[in-house]
């Protein structure tokens, strides 16, 4: 997921950058997510019987995970270069940590993890600083506005949408993105084809960044949870900046570098597992658990209870 979702800030800087709009930018990708998962999904059988029966939270993960948070993060990159966008989605963890609480996540916030949010924050404002003025100051804002849906749509995902099969939750979203965003991309659509530079981008958009990478995003949620599924994002900077570094020319300079440094540590501490508590037992980890039950079990006797095949460790087996 790292490399998956850390080589689309610079993709979309070379759609943007050759004139492309936002909505075009999105639409495209979208569409050719939606049509490379849509026949999987209906194969699956059932997909108007899960649209039917969770609409409501599919719709708030579409507009939360893809609708709004695409559109501005391709808007900014307008104006700001692809390792400043990558940089401050690796905020998404801390943003994440503080969220989860609202949405049931009794886990208490030691102070490793508050040190871990502050180091964090600290790396935002080293990055955002010298930007906050003019148009960067928006696209600035425009990142961070994609960060809080980033960490907010995982939440969504692993509350509601548990049971609902990846391919049925993410073929109507990109369904609903394409259709919603197409007009505007008709409207603003190129008056020539784009040059072989930026089809490349925005194929590897679709294909990559968008059926690939969504289906390996929700099972990922779903074995290591919503709070901590979001750490590849420690990766996901390293990838943008040495992308945009390598193939744009874009600067490698000390305030990022510090950002960076301030992130990633921050990120670590603040998603870091907390110590198990008292009657606590750790037990040996295999496949049929999922991380979410932090390698342990507690039993009134001592003894494990009794694991039915084909469990997965996050029900009653």
């Amino acid at each position: 997921m790292g490399v998956l979702w850390g080589i689309p800030y610079l993709m979309i800087k070379v759609a943007v950058d050759s004139d492309l709009s936002p909505s075009t930018v999105v639409f495209t990708r979208c569409a050719l997510g939606a049509a490379i998962l849509l026949p999987f999904a209906v194969r699956q059988g059932g997909l108007d019987r899960v649209v039917r029966g969770h609409w409501r939270p599919m719709l708030a993960f579409a507009c939360i995970e893809i609708l709004g948070p695409w559109w501005t993060l391709t808007d900014a990159e307008r104006h700001i270069s692809s390792s400043t966008a990558g940089l401050l989605i690796a905020a998404v963890p801390i943003i994440g940590a503080l969220l989860a609480r609202f949405f049931g996540d009794t886990e208490r916030l030691g102070a490793r993890r508050l040190a871990g949010l502050g180091l964090g924050l600290g790396g935002v404002v080293v990055l955002t600083v010298p930007h906050l003025t003019g148009g960067d100051a928006w696209s600035l804002t425009e990142v961070m506005i994609t960060a809080l849906g980033y960490a907010i749509a995982p939440l969504i995902a692993a509350r509601h949408l548990r049971e609902v099969p990846t391919l049925q939750l993410i073929a109507p979203c990109l369904v609903l993105a394409a259709l919603v965003y197409a007009p505007a991309a008709a409207v603003s659509r190129p008056d020539a084809l784009p040059d072989t530079p930026t089809l490349l981008s925005l194929a590897g958009l679709g294909v990559i960044c968008t059926a690939l990478a969504f289906v390996v995003f929700l099972e990922l949620i779903r074995e290591a949870g919503p709070t901590r599924a979001v750490v590849f994002t420690y990766v996901n900077p390293a990838v943008a900046v040495a992308a945009g570094v390598t193939f744009l020319d874009e600067p490698l300079s000390v305030p990022v570098v510090a950002a960076f440094a301030l992130i990633l540590a921050g990120s670590f501490l603040a998603t870091a597992a907390t110590a198990p508590s008292r009657g606590a037992r750790r037990v040996t980890w295999s496949a049929r658990q999922t991380s979410r039950a932090g390698g342990r079990v507690k039993t009134p006797s001592g003894a494990l209870p009794e694991e039915r095949p084909g469990s997965t460790g996050q029900g009653g087996g």
